[in-house]
């Protein structure tokens, strides 16, 4: 595990950095592995932000708090991993389930041509196998409105969405 700790418009001191760490090593004794984890420290007007990613076992843990210390930012960021990480294992005792799989390659997606549309940001991932329930908890500890998963019961890719009236959709394609 190592943690990668980056400012914007700051001067990440080592006694920021020690804390940062410091804090994030308590959330990672909670899992089997841990990836390589990302802290981004931003001063903004004033507002000193904190958004930290953290990939474990399989999900994608991320947060982000706003307040007029940096200290306090993350001691509340890490609070609110915390919670995602509690909320997360509850729901998989519920279901009596370790962990996942080993990932599945993401489908490679063709772009169209370059005149009629203009690709501003291409972003590759890796999707683990999943049922819809387990995409909509990823999608949720994300803070998304959408999540592409692998289902191998259905044998393709789906996608989860939260709706307007706070209920979920699923979208299963199909090939004609």
């Amino acid at each position: 595990m190592n943690v990668n700790v980056r400012g914007k418009n700051i001067v990440v001191t080592p006694a920021l950095k020690e804390y940062v760490e410091k804090k994030i090593t308590k959330i990672t004794r909670q899992f089997k592995t841990v990836g390589d984890i990302s802290a981004v420290l931003k001063v903004e007007k004033g507002n000193h932000i904190v958004e930290i990613t953290v990939p474990a076992s399989g999900i994608l843990i991320r947060a982000q708090e706003t307040t007029k210390d940096m200290y306090s930012s993350i001691d509340l960021v890490v609070e609110k991993i915390e919670r995602q990480v509690h909320k997360y294992k509850t729901r998989l005792a519920k279901r009596k389930y370790s962990n996942f799989v080993e990932p599945v390659p993401a489908p490679e997606v063709e772009a169209a041509p370059e005149e009629e549309f203009k690709i501003i940001k291409n972003k590759k991932f890796s999707m683990n196998p999943m049922t819809a329930e387990e995409a909509i908890l990823q999608m949720n500890l994300l803070d998304h409105d959408f999540f592409v998963y692998y289902d191998p019961d259905y044998g393709g890719v789906n996608v989860v969405y939260r709706r307007k009236d706070g209920n979920y959709g699923l979208l299963q394609p199909e090939l004609k």
